[in-house]
């Protein structure tokens, strides 16, 4: 009996639930900003952080009120559009990659390495092991999808020439 991963498409599925797990984050985060317009940005960041018992004097807290403190309605609104199109982006990519479409698995290498850079931007900075988590997992679901994209062009060249 084959096991699940054997099967046609099923790195392909595995990718796209990804994918659609990313668009669907973002969208929510989208629409969670919309919430803040016209409301006090800054003080709500207060409040979040008084929560969380973080100390806004040191670095991230400090980092995350002055960005509160810049948030207009016109800034939150572009924000969440900027949201809107990459949650498209992603659940298309998502819906293609579930039906093992071509250009699904091409936008999925292009899109997955202009994330390249900015992870080793992040690495060079000496961050914290996210980015390299991220730039590891980035480059094995490119590398996948450049190998299925391979196995694909492959197959149709092989069912081309019969010998």
């Amino acid at each position: 009996m084959p096991l699940a991963f054997d099967r046609p498409g099923f790195g392909l599925r595995a990718v796209a639930l990804l994918e659609a797990a990313k668009g669907l984050l973002v969208l929510a985060a989208g629409s969670g900003l919309l919430l803040l317009i016209n409301r006090d940005v800054e003080a709500l960041a207060e409040r979040l952080l008084a929560h969380l018992h973080l100390n806004p004097a040191h670095h991230y807290p400090r980092i995350f009120l002055q960005i509160a403190g810049g948030a207009t309605p016109g800034r939150l609104l572009l924000i969440a559009l900027g949201a809107l199109i990459y949650a498209i982006i992603r659940i298309t990519e998502a819906a293609g990659l579930w039906h093992q479409k071509r250009w699904a698995e091409w936008l999925g290498v292009i899109t997955g390495l202009i994330y390249v850079p900015f992870e080793l931007v992040a690495l060079r900075r000496g961050l914290s092991g996210g980015p390299a988590l991220a730039l590891i997992a980035n480059l094995g679901i490119v590398g996948y999808l450049a190998w299925a994209l391979s196995r694909r062009q492959q197959a149709e060249v092989a069912a081309a020439n019969p010998s």
